[in-house]
């Protein structure tokens, strides 16, 4: 690859910004918004992307998950018993990666974002906060206050198996897809386990960065990642995702749902003309 020029890191640096807000806003990581940006914009192997990508999810689980712990959104409990199923995936992904062909990567990916914004656009008007602070949330249940509903809010873990399933193959895919598997974790969590917008986001920022750190080891010893533009788009993730989590801290979860979906089906559409 040629040396790397001063713009490029530049650019790098600006796309880090741009996908660690949303990612913070989200609580997904920037992996969906930038992976396609690196691909398609760009120019690098998908390979390249993905290890860059990953090396951005931990910057962003650094900075998401100590703001959250704070307002204690993290389920500690929760995220620990899935990350066991999480890493096993991502353990996986990361040598099922190397064998893939970039065409059928990218065709995955563009696959995975459509299945998780159809399933977002379903739980528009669906919230999974009970008004109870009083009420026992259980062993891996939490409590935490949220300024929407205007209280502290109680929450019950459900489909447990579905949770340590969906973690595994979020695991696999964020290593191979270099996303960071909140993408995949967040919308499961929330549509099918019970866990609120917010905790799930949270939680996920937590687990992801574990996640994507076994990843991004893989990527950086086969030699896919370029340190110089990986660094750029580290520092942009850095200070996007500040500004990201000062939004999200505002924003309704209804909004935030729909957003994440129409971003989504839009990068969807540009991967799988790009997979053609």
């Amino acid at each position: 690859m040629p040396p790397v020029t001063p713009a490029e890191i530049v650019l790098m640096f600006l796309a880090g910004a741009t996908g660690g807000s949303l990612g913070a806003l989200l609580g997904i990581g920037g992996g969906p918004f930038l992976v396609p940006f690196l691909v398609l914009v760009a120019g690098l192997p998908f390979r390249a992307a993905a290890g860059i990508s990953l090396a951005t999810v931990i910057a962003t689980s650094t900075v998401v998950s100590a703001n959250a712990a704070s307002r204690q959104l993290i389920n500690l409990r929760l995220g620990i018993v899935l990350e066991v199923a999480t890493t096993a995936g991502g353990l996986t992904g990361g040598l099922t990666a190397l064998m893939l062909p970039p065409s059928l990567l990218r065709f995955i990916f563009a696959a995975v974002m459509i299945a998780i914004a159809l399933v977002m656009l379903t739980r528009l008007n669906r919230r999974n906060v009970i008004l109870d602070d009083e009420l026992d949330p259980g062993l891996l249940g939490g409590q935490y206050h949220e300024d929407e509903s205007g209280g502290v809010v109680t929450y019950r873990v459900k489909r447990l198996g579905v949770a340590l399933g969906m973690s595994f193959v979020a695991g696999n895919l964020s290593t191979i897809l270099g996303i960071g598997g909140g993408v995949i974790k967040v919308p499961v969590l929330n549509a099918w386990c019970g866990i609120p917008l917010r905790a799930a986001a949270a939680t996920s920022a937590f687990m992801i960065g574990v996640t994507a750190t076994t990843g991004a080891v893989i990527y950086y010893a086969r030699g896919e990642v370029v340190p110089a533009l990986a660094a750029g788009a580290v520092l942009g993730v850095l200070a996007g995702s500040r500004a990201g989590m000062m939004m999200g801290s505002r924003a309704r979860a209804k909004w935030l749902k729909l957003l994440l979906a129409l971003i989504l089906l839009a990068v969807s559409v540009l991967m799988l003309m790009r997979a053609g």
